[in-house]
């Protein structure tokens, strides 16, 4: 495969860095960490108007249907700020699910950012998300309501709506829940909100096909988790090149740190750690949009290795900036908690080791 953009996709590439660059500068990160909600109606328009809302939405819902592969691109390039605000919770992981689902009715909506979703999926315990899920769906008269707690979900206090997953009779679920209104919890990375959803006979609306829906949420598990490592490579980078440009400036000793051999090693494997986990990503994302038979091992290898990569380098930058690097006038930490929060979003690197693991088995 030739993981080289075309000319298109490095258009895309130059704009989504310029843009974000421009509009959302380390003052207005800061804010936004401070702020509850996590992003203004400037930014969110900004997002909108670049089209970027509706990445992943059809054109028949009025999106620009460009693949996986396009939308990491862009990931990426938020990735480097990081970018705050619930962009990944509802133009990503939402329409991922709602596409998957079948549920047309919530793409437009999500294409023009007039509202805004997002998704609760896993919940106590370990492992596979799905796997952890022990809220449960009951018929209540004509009505459907689900009971559980949903811990982490992204964006779950200001979405205008969440696809929660539950069990029923028939198995693994989904249900729509308006007005989520969760409970906005403490978080590793203040730049990407998390709330805690009390679900108690909440009313609800069954979407997706019938029967047990395991399957489908396996495939929206990959898919956002090839989504998270395109964000991850995105941090890392910019921590390689901020790693770089201080280290060629700082002088230690009557020397430049940079022209020490021990960092010199350090920067150079850190490099290759990001293109590694750049080609991951970028082979995940063109084997899910072209239906590879190798989409699930690629998801699962491009997910974990990202993240011990992301860690490894986003940290490796904070100890070579020194005592500046654990500041908060630096954006190394910002970083570092993007990376280190998407480690274990969706299952984490672990789940994704343990499905590799089984996919080798199951093929031996």
């Amino acid at each position: 495969m030739d993981f080289t953009y075309d000319d298109e996709q490095l258009a895309l590439q130059e704009v989504a860095r310029t843009a974000l660059e421009r509009e959302c500068g380390p003052q207005l990160l800061r804010e936004l960490a401070e702020d509850p909600a996590g992003i203004t109606p400037a930014l969110w328009s900004t997002l909108v108007d670049l089209g970027w809302t509706g990445l992943l939405v059809p054109e028949e819902q009025g999106g620009t249907g460009v693949g996986l592969l396009e939308t990491c691109i862009v990931l990426e390039q938020m990735g480097r700020i990081p970018l705050p605000g619930p962009f990944f919770s509802s133009s990503v992981a939402a329409v991922l699910a709602a596409r998957a689902l079948g549920a047309t009715e919530l793409l437009a909506d999500l294409a023009s950012g007039t509202r805004r979703g997002t998704v609760a999926l896993g919940e106590q315990g370990h492992g596979d998300p799905v796997g952890t899920v022990r809220t449960r769906a009951r018929r209540k008269g004509n009505h459907w309501v689900v009971s559980g707690q949903k811990p982490l979900v992204m964006d779950g206090h200001t979405a205008d709506w969440a696809i929660v997953v539950a069990r029923s009779e028939e198995g693994v679920r989904s249900y729509l829940l308006e007005s989520p209104d969760g409970e906005l919890v403490p978080s590793l990375d203040p730049t990407r909100k998390l709330a805690r959803l009390e679900l108690v006979e909440a009313p609800v609306t069954p979407l997706g096909p019938p029967g047990n829906q395991l399957g489908l949420w396996r495939r929206i598990e990959d898919d956002i988790a090839i989504g998270l490592a395109a964000e991850t490579v995105g941090a890392a980078d910019r921590a390689l090149s901020e790693a770089i440009a201080y280290t060629s400036e700082r002088v230690v000793f009557d020397k430049v740190v940079a022209t020490y051999q021990t960092v010199r090693h350090r920067l150079v494997d850190m490099f290759q750690q990001v293109e590694m986990a750049r080609a991951g990503f970028q082979f995940a994302a063109w084997a899910s949009d072209t239906e590879s038979p190798e989409r699930a091992q690629a998801a699962a290898m491009a997910s974990s290795y990202a993240a011990d990569a992301g860690v490894r380098v986003t940290g490796d930058d904070i100890q070579l900036h020194g005592g500046v690097g654990f500041t908060w006038a630096n954006d190394a930490h910002f970083l570092f908690k993007r990376v280190k929060q998407n480690e274990v979003l969706f299952g984490g690197a672990g789940a994704q080791r343990h499905r590799l693991a089984s996919i080798f088995v199951e093929s031996a």
